[in-house]
């Protein structure tokens, strides 16, 4: 099995990709196939059963390096966007021999403790369900406000990131905008400012990887209800430790809703995962997230994992999602991922 604390920290950016296919000595290329059967019971009127058997991601990545320069380029097809050959990511990065590093282009938050893909995954699910802001967010109605680390759900930009490291800590300060949008616009009496982002990573006690980090969000005339204005600051706090072969982790959340009509939320998750041997393990993690005033939802997954092969990983995960109406939906699914 992957040494999940190395894997995280790559997640993040302490450290480069693990493996790639080399090509040259300039140019590598890695990614995977994502698919998955899901049978979900849901005990609302309104909402049928449901039964799907899904390609739900294909990602091809090009990673580029020439001296102190790098590249990486991800081309996603990600099911939940219904994108075809969508640039899910393409940036450059310059790295000095002091630390320091700038970074250029189209990237994901370095916050969360749920990365963008699969592999930064240690269940089927996410840990919070979605969050329907459609009334105030027309643009995020897909994906909840709190998974900061999902690239694919409305959490990317363009931008500069700064960045310094050290063997025990790196700092990480963004500024960025939407995709397409311009670093500054104005729409009848709201103003989309540029966006940032700065978090800090710890990693000088063995086995323990401690993120912290805010990040702020003005949204676009394109997000909002006209005259509305839309900003978020988020908050978000994340834990990893490793104890032979159980790695526990946790996180926690706020997001502070500059929204006519919403409340200030928060979230947080706990997470347990054990290597039973080196092909075998098991995940489980409960979740829970306010979604508005004196209103919340939980969830709670259980997910057994196998290495079929080096590059082929399967997942069989039961989760149960419950809100406050006392709604509730029971998923079983089983997740093949195959990396390269």
């Amino acid at each position: 099995m992957k040494n999940k604390l190395l894997a995280l920290m790559a997640t993040i950016g302490l450290i480069g990709s693990a493996s790639a296919v080399k090509i040259n000595d300039n140019i590598s290329i890695n990614g995977f196939i994502d698919t998955s059967w899901t049978s979900t019971d849901v005990n609302t009127a309104s909402t049928t059963d449901d039964i799907d058997l899904d390609v739900d991601e294909v990602e091809l990545n090009f990673l580029f390096n020439a001296g102190n320069v790098s590249g990486e380029l991800h081309i996603d097809d990600d099911d939940d966007s219904n994108t075809v050959g969508n640039i899910e990511q393409a940036h450059f990065t310059y790295s000095l021999d002091n630390g320091l590093s700038v970074k250029v282009g189209r990237f994901g938050s370095t916050l969360g403790f749920e990365r963008e893909d699969p592999a930064g995954l240690y269940t089927f699910s996410r840990a919070y369900g979605n969050l329907d802001l459609s009334g105030l967010l027309p643009t995020r109605t897909d994906v909840n406000v709190f998974d900061l680390g999902n690239i694919d759900g409305g959490q990317s930009g363009e931008g500069v990131l700064l960045g310094y490291s050290t063997d025990t800590i790196g700092v990480q300060v963004a500024a960025f905008n939407g995709i397409g949008a311009a670093e500054e616009e104005s729409s009848g009496n709201v103003t989309d400012d540029l966006d940032y982002e700065f978090s800090v990573s710890f990693t000088g006690i063995e086995n323990l990887v401690l993120t912290a980090g805010v990040r702020s969000h003005s949204a676009s005339s394109a997000d909002i209800t006209a005259g509305t204005d839309a900003d978020m600051d988020y908050t978000n706090i994340t834990a990893a430790y490793t104890i032979d072969k159980l790695l526990l982790a946790a996180e926690y959340t706020t997001a502070d809703m500059d929204v006519v009509g919403a409340d200030d939320i928060s979230a947080y998750l706990l997470l347990a995962d054990y290597d039973i041997n080196d092909k075998m393990g098991i995940a489980v993690r409960y979740s829970e997230w306010e979604t508005g005033s004196n209103s919340e939802a939980d969830k709670i997954a259980i997910a057994p994992n196998y290495a079929i092969t080096d590059s082929l990983g399967a997942i069989l995960e039961y989760s149960s999602t419950e809100n406050t109406g006392g709604d509730e939906a029971d998923t079983l699914a089983l997740e093949l991922t195959f990396t390269f």
